[in-house]
């Protein structure tokens, strides 16, 4: 279990609801918990991608601590603009 924080921006109460039923709701949009399980995590994620098709010019990111992952953190994207982090000359980038 490990940190996750997810980030909506311009979705749709239904999206925002579910989110909040999991996680707390820090700021608008802004969501954290700090012990989540892998299973809810991966639940969550992918209810967002199955109601993504739904949602109109709104961005979703997801990030958690995964030290396999570069810079030890991974970074899940919907929305505009994706996300990769990157490794370039040992140096960790976001490609957009």
């Amino acid at each position: 279990m490990s940190m996750t924080v997810v980030v909506t921006r311009n979705v749709s109460d239904r999206m925002r609801g579910f989110v909040a039923s999991a996680m707390l709701e820090l700021q608008a949009g802004v969501y954290s918990a700090p012990r989540l399980s892998v299973a809810v995590r991966d639940r969550i994620w992918t209810v967002l991608n199955e109601w993504w098709p739904y949602e109109r010019e709104a961005s979703a990111i997801m990030i958690w601590a995964d030290s396999q992952a570069p810079s030890g953190q991974r970074v899940l994207t919907l929305g505009i603009p994706p996300i990769d982090l990157v490794e370039v000359d040992g140096i960790i980038l976001a490609r957009r």
